[in-house]
C-alpha cells in the first residue's frame, strides 16, 4: 500500500495542474459568450507551458493528459447516434479511405521531388499528415526503423501544424458557413493529430466535435494496414516479423472502447439520465487533456522546423484540405 500510495502522490501535483487549468478554462468560458471552454483549456496550457514551463514535480501527472483524451472519446461514444451515422457511414468512410490513401502518394510526392526530402523521414511527415500526427509519425518509425533525429523532426513539424489547424480551421469553417457535420468530416479527414481535431470541432460545436472525433477514429484504425503497407513497401519483410507484429502495441485500442460504448448507448439500455452523466465525464475529461494538449506545444521547438519539412506539409495541408472540403460541401 506504501509503493501505491507514493505513486499517487507522484502524479498529483500534475493532475492539479491539468484540473487548475481546467476550471480556469471553464470559468473564462462562462464569462466570456461564444467562447468555447476546450480552446480557453488548450489556450491556457499554451501559456503556461511556454512562460513558466511544466514544474519537474508536476510532469508525471500532467503525463496522464493523452489517458484522459483517450478516455474522453470512450465515453464520447455514448453521444453518438448510430442511425444518424449510418446514414452517411459508407459516404464518410469512403472519404475517410480515399483521403488516406491519396494523401500518402501526394505527400511521398510533394515531399521527395519538390522539397528533395529523402526517405524515411519523407515517409514519417506523410505517415503524420495523412493518418494520426504524431503517433503515426511513431508507429512508422518504429516499422522502418527510422533513427530518432528522423522521427523528431517529423513529429515537430506535425506538432506545429497541430497547434496552427487548431487555431485556423474553426474560424475558416465560420467563414465558409459550414455546417456542424460538414466541418467534422472536414476537419476529421484533413487535420493531423486525434487532440487537436476534437478540439477544433467541439470549438465549432458539439455536433460538429462528434463528428470530427468519428472522422478521426476512422482514419486512426487504418494505422496497422499503412504500416504493413510501408514495411512490405520498404523491406518486403514476411507477415511473421517481428515488425508486423510490433503493429498491435502502436493501435489505437481506445477506439474498440468507443465502437463498445457507442453500441451499448444505442440499444437503449442507459437511460437518459445515465447518457448525459457520461456526457459530462467525457467534457471533464476533455477538459482535463486539452490543458495537457496546450502544455505540449512547444513555441521555441515550432520556430526550430527547417523550412523543407513545412513546405512539404503545407503543400499537403493546402491541396488535401481544399479537396476535402469541396467533397464534403457536395457530398454532405
Amino acid at each position: 500500500m506504501t509503493g501505491i500510495a507514493a505513486a499517487i502522490r507522484a502524479y498529483l501535483p500534475g493532475l492539479a495542474l491539468l484540473a487548475g487549468g481546467a476550471v480556469a478554462a471553464t470559468v473564462v468560458a462562462g464569462a466570456v459568450p461564444g467562447i468555447q471552454p476546450l480552446v480557453v483549456a488548450v489556450a491556457i496550457g499554451v501559456g503556461v507551458g511556454n512562460s513558466v514551463g511544466i514544474p519537474e514535480v508536476a510532469e508525471p501527472g500532467v503525463g496522464a493528459d493523452k489517458l484522459f483524451l483517450e478516455t474522453g472519446i470512450v465515453l464520447l461514444g455514448a453521444a453518438v447516434a448510430v442511425e444518424e451515422f449510418l446514414a452517411a457511414g459508407p459516404t464518410v468512410l469512403g472519404l475517410v479511405v480515399a483521403f488516406v490513401a491519396g494523401g500518402l502518394l501526394f505527400a511521398e510526392v510533394v515531399a521527395r521531388v519538390l522539397f528533395r526530402i529523402e526517405s524515411p523521414t519523407s515517409s514519417l511527415l506523410a505517415a503524420g499528415a495523412s493518418i494520426c500526427g504524431v503517433s503515426a509519425v511513431v508507429a512508422i518509425g518504429r516499422v522502418l526503423d527510422a533513427r530518432g533525429a528522423s522521427i523528431t523532426f517529423a513529429a515537430a513539424t506535425i506538432l506545429l501544424f497541430d497547434a496552427v489547424t487548431l487555431v485556423a480551421f474553426p474560424l475558416a469553417g465560420e467563414w465558409l458557413g459550414l455546417t456542424g457535420r460538414q466541418f467534422g468530416v472536414w476537419a476529421g479527414v484533413s487535420m493531423f493529430s486525434t487532440g487537436p481535431v476534437a478540439a477544433a470541432g467541439f470549438a465549432y460545436s458539439p455536433e460538429a466535435g462528434q463528428w470530427a472525433t468519428v472522422t478521426k477514429l476512422a482514419r486512426n484504425s487504418l494505422l496497422g494496414g499503412v504500416a504493413v503497407a510501408y514495411s512490405v513497401a520498404y523491406t518486403a519483410r514476411s507477415a511473421a516479423d517481428p515488425g508486423v507484429r510490433r503493429l498491435w502495441a502502436e493501435f489505437p485500442k481506445f477506439l474498440l472502447g468507443f465502437l463498445a460504448v457507442a453500441a451499448v448507448a444505442n440499444s437503449g439500455l442507459l437511460s437518459p439520465a445515465a447518457l448525459a452523466s457520461i456526457g459530462r465525464v467525457s467534457d471533464a475529461l476533455f477538459a482535463l487533456a486539452f490543458v495537457g494538449l496546450g502544455l505540449s506545444i512547444r513555441i521555441d521547438d515550432m520556430r526550430a522546423v527547417g523550412p523543407a519539412p513545412v513546405g512539404a506539409v503545407l503543400v499537403h495541408l493546402l491541396v488535401v484540405s481544399a479537396v476535402a472540403l469541396a467533397a464534403v460541401r457536395w457530398l454532405l
